[in-house]
């Protein structure tokens, strides 16, 4: 590629380009290089709904028969090989989707059903500029759900070089949305792969052996009061820091920093009040709030592969409130646990350990290519 060094005479001219072009760019309205929401043709008897649930990130995840004499109202945009779908209501870029297969389709009128003039998929990555969000944002209206309508949405002005160019830069980053969406599937599935281990080792269809091959112990019946004592978190107003060393975690995650610490030692936590279902298990220290239990593990037990046993509970089984969902510290110690040996404990613990490091591997792929494309999106785009 090549690096152009901007000027007032070339402000139509992107930072970084192909090297066989260098023409510069066009500017036209939305609505001048492409037709949005044309006329509705006849629903078919029988289609795919693509509501604003069934799309995640540019990819159709969720796909739901209808009858035409039972389809919802807004299922009105008939939707056909390399159409467009913006979201016309907030967030504008993560339900968009370019639409390229066969087969009878039907969007909601929650989406603006964009069909291209020129590279329908050059346009498609256009929306996602954040400039260009940014002009939507500008002409949305309404207070609690903000939405643009297709007429203020044809009057955004777009740039755009020659369709050879259009057309290699949609290939590029068609590219890269296929590699990100490769790993997301890679991640998805280490995902599935632990839970459903995760589920035969605690079930005991999958055992360890020992260093020399040799079967572990039986599995020991306890309650959880055998493994851990559960300590009350604490208002954390007099303890706050703004750069403080250590995280203050509620349920939702952290909250502020601070220098005080409930403890350095491994520790499982677990909601009291609140998302209860969630545990987390840190290994650095930390302080807690009182809507978070946390937890001083005894020398029989792995500290790790307690988070994993916990994350196996069904906690709304001991959930004690009708409303925000609660916990107590008397129902959690009598839960009942199967106990293998500490060396056995530990083998499990590693072993799910390895596969949660690829998964966090893969995350950290997805969003440095993530990020590489949104670098590379502000520089090859007007």
């Amino acid at each position: 590629m090549r690096t152009n060094f901007m000027n007032k005479q070339n402000q139509n001219i992107p930072q970084l380009r192909f090297p066989e072009f260098y023409r510069e760019w066009e500017t036209s309205r939305l609505g001048e290089v492409s037709t949005i929401n044309p006329t509705t043709n006849k629903l078919p008897e029988k289609f795919i709904y693509i509501d604003l649930e069934s799309v995640d990130n540019g990819e159709l995840t969720k796909e739901v028969v209808v009858l035409k004499n039972e389809a919802p109202s807004r299922a009105q945009r008939v939707v056909e090989k390399d159409d467009i779908l913006f979201q016309m209501v907030r967030p504008y870029q993560k339900n968009n989707l370019y639409f390229d297969r066969d087969g009878d389709y039907v969007a909601s009128t929650g989406y603006a059903q964009i069909k291209s003039k020129q590279s329908a998929r050059y346009i498609y990555q256009y929306l996602h500029l954040q400039k260009f969000v940014d002009e939507v944002i500008e002409r949305c209206t309404g207070t609690s759900y903000p939405a643009i309508n297709s007429k203020d949405l044809a009057k955004i002005c777009i740039c755009y070089p020659t369709l050879p160019e259009q057309q290699k830069i949609a290939s590029f980053f068609t590219a890269i949305d296929q590699k990100i969406t490769q790993l997301k599937q890679k991640k998805d599935l280490l995902e599935h792969y632990k839970k459903g281990v995760m589920q035969k080792i605690f079930n005991q269809q999958i055992r360890f052996k020992d260093d020399k091959r040799q079967e572990f112990p039986k599995w020991e019946k306890k309650k959880i009061k055998d493994l851990v004592e559960i300590k009350y978190g604490k208002d954390q107003k007099q303890i706050l820091c703004e750069n403080g060393k250590y995280p203050i975690l509620g349920t939702g995650g952290e909250m502020g920093r601070t220098n005080d610490f409930h403890t350095d030692k491994p520790s499982v936590l677990i909601g009291r009040k609140g998302t209860i279902d969630k545990p987390r298990y840190m290994d650095t220290p930390f302080w807690t709030v009182d809507t978070l239990f946390y937890t001083n593990v005894f020398a029989n037990t792995n500290p790790k592969w307690l988070y994993y046993k916990f994350g196996t509970i069904n906690w709304y089984l001991y959930n004690e409130a009708s409303g925000v969902p609660s916990l107590s510290s008397s129902t959690i110690y009598i839960i009942p646990i199967n106990l293998p040996t500490l060396p056995e404990q530990t083998k499990i613990a590693n072993f799910l350990s390895a596969i949660d490091d690829k998964i966090n591997h893969t995350q950290m792929q997805i969003e440095k290519a993530e990020l590489w494309k949104k670098g590379l999106l502000q520089k090859m785009f007007v």
